[in-house]
């Protein structure tokens, strides 16, 4: 289907702290994302990047409006329902990894699969083939202590794409990788978004990250401040351009960067 929208934030906003003293994380926001997008979220630390995104990954609740992920309202959902929808879903990728230690990167990607019920010889066909597609073969039997930053973080990937999820969400994925490593899981990620496709929302404070994203989502203090469209700019273009805009949101510039 062309153009199905996987993402829709409706002018949701985020509080916290009481009357007296109420912070607006999140200040009206609304966007959409569509079936084969890959969108990078940027701003400052403390712009609402990180709370739009746990809102979104069902981690935090919105005060205010509503989330849709594939035409569900996911701010309605509880219980075995909200678990369900997180499982199934929803991938993930976190700057820390999150592998089990006591498990090879085999079993860490296999686990949803088998909490879904998925037989083993299916497993083991994705796993392979996501495996292939992801350079991660010769780690497959190892433990995460005996794997790189890098290796660790594209079995990371492996495992939030081999459920098909609808929408990937990841959180400052390279800000524990050193530079080659991280253009290793970025062209990984290109790789997903555009073979499976992947719909890819990335958090980042990282302008050469965000320019391999598609599009770019500016927040600054809890609100939309800009938003850039790759199109047929090259990637060194689209950087240029991220740039231009990171200094424009102000503020410390370390920070934004």
């Amino acid at each position: 289907m062309e153009n199905e929208q996987i993402l829709k934030i409706e002018n949701i906003e985020k509080y916290y702290g009481s009357k007296s003293s109420l912070t607006k994380a999140i200040n009206d926001i609304s966007f959409t994302v569509d079936r084969g997008e890959y969108v990078a979220i940027m701003g400052a630390s403390g712009s609402g990047k990180t709370t739009l995104l746990n809102c979104i990954s069902t981690i935090d609740k919105v005060s205010a409006g509503h989330i849709y992920v594939g035409g569900r309202d996911i701010t309605k959902l509880k219980g075995n329902a909200l678990n369900r929808f997180r499982r199934e879903e929803l991938g993930f990728v976190f700057q820390d990894f999150n592998l089990l230690d006591t498990m090879t990167a085999y079993e860490n990607i296999a686990l949803a699969l088998s909490i879904q019920g998925v037989k083993s010889q299916v497993i083991e066909e994705r796993i392979k083939s996501i495996s292939a597609d992801l350079g991660i073969d010769e780690v497959l039997n190892k433990y995460p202590y005996q794997m790189s930053g890098g290796q660790k973080q594209r079995v990371a990937a492996a495992r939030a794409i081999i459920t098909d999820p609808k929408l990937v969400l990841a959180d400052e994925p390279t800000g524990a990788l050193d530079s080659k490593s991280a253009k290793m899981l970025l062209e990984s990620f290109k790789y997903l978004n555009e073979n499976i496709p992947a719909t890819i929302l990335m958090v980042t404070h990282d302008a050469f990250t965000a320019s391999y994203a598609k599009r770019v989502i500016f927040i600054k203090d809890g609100r939309l401040f800009n938003e850039i469209i790759k199109g047929n700019k090259t990637r060194k273009e689209f950087f240029d351009d991220i740039i231009s805009i990171v200094s424009l949101l102000g503020g410390d510039q370390s920070d934004a960067l």
